[in-house]
């Protein structure tokens, strides 16, 4: 076994452990009754809209990780791609250092399937640029259409926060062009970046936008069944949550999603709200991925040795012949 290998299944195996001990934080912060309360107050057609905005997500997510092994010039089927970024991101968002963390299950799966760490550390670096085009192209938008409540929290005029919002949008846009025009390596001073093609570029852009406003969309679920609010309010709650959240890498965003979130929109995030969200985009995908990761490593392994048992006659005949 490789140093690299150790590396990589040394943070899976911390991953694991830490996301058994969010399972136990999540129920520490919000009670049983109180979840059960939250969820039973969300009328079923919301709760229903606001799971398929979830799922609808995390299918954008596994987007992320398909043009991510495109960019790489290599291929794997969808269902395997799928599994491997939906158990990577729904344990990462909950871990906190969701590059990090997340990269470590993604490293557990892809390498199984003939990828290798630099490729594993290739398709977290495109992930994480996605992530970043998407909140600051849906941020931009936010600032634009809903400028009073982002100058509120950001302390700042309308016309600043238009204008902000203007600039957001031009590293979109800058980074479609350069990946149309330089079509290749990019050199800035010492760093050397290998810019995607301009279709898989625009494809970062829209999916990564995408994204977010599904689980804004799930957010405005929530909020509105506890009051009165525009979809783009919870648009700029979500993205300056978000925003907040990578900034300081707290495990599950926990206290600082709400937090945020109850500045933007003080009546409507109600303690309600706020909990069947987090069950909704944080504890069921927890729950899920977990599961499906143990289901696959039995399955993955009882196939390992299952191919190792094939060969193993083949190599005795190969021994006996060279005698």
């Amino acid at each position: 076994m490789t140093l690299k290998s150790i590396i990589w299944n040394g943070l899976f195996v911390a991953a694991l452990c830490l996301a058994f001990f969010l399972l136990y934080r999540i129920f520490e912060q919000y009670s049983y009754d109180q979840v059960v309360q939250s969820v039973r107050s969300i009328p079923f057609w919301r709760l229903c809209l606001a799971l398929l905005c979830a799922a609808a997500s995390y299918l954008c997510l596994s987007c992320f990780d398909l043009l991510a092994i495109r960019s790489l010039g290599k291929s794997l089927p969808y269902p395997k791609v799928a599994l491997a970024s939906f158990v990577s991101l729904s344990l990462g968002h909950n871990i906190g250092f969701a590059g990090l963390s997340s990269g470590a299950f993604r490293y557990r799966y892809y390498s199984r399937w003939g990828l290798t760490a630099e490729d594993v550390a290739k398709i977290i670096l495109f992930c994480g640029v996605t992530v970043g085009l998407g909140l600051v192209t849906l941020g931009g938008l936010a600032m634009i259409i809903n400028p009073v409540d982002a100058g509120r929290l950001l302390q700042i005029g309308t016309a600043t926060t238009r204008l902000f919002g203007l600039l957001a949008l031009v590293l979109p846009v800058a980074y479609a062009a350069l990946a149309f025009f330089v079509r290749g390596q990019l050199q800035l001073w010492r760093w050397s970046f290998q810019l995607p093609r301009f279709s898989i570029a625009v494809g970062q852009v829209a999916i990564g936008t995408i994204n977010f406003i599904f689980v804004s969309a799930c957010l405005h679920q929530m909020l509105s069944a506890f009051g009165s609010v525009a979809f783009f309010r919870s648009v700029t709650a979500f993205v300056l949550a978000n925003s907040a959240i990578l900034a300081t890498h707290v495990p599950g965003g926990l206290g600082v999603l709400e937090a945020t979130v109850a500045y933007v929109v003080p009546k409507e995030a109600s303690i309600g709200a706020l909990i069947a969200f987090r069950c909704v985009y944080f504890f069921i995908p927890l729950v899920l991925g977990t599961t499906l990761l143990f289901i696959s490593e039995v399955v993955l392994r009882r196939h390992s040795r299952e191919a190792g048992d094939e060969t193993n006659p083949a190599d005795e005949r190969a021994k006996a012949q060279s005698v």
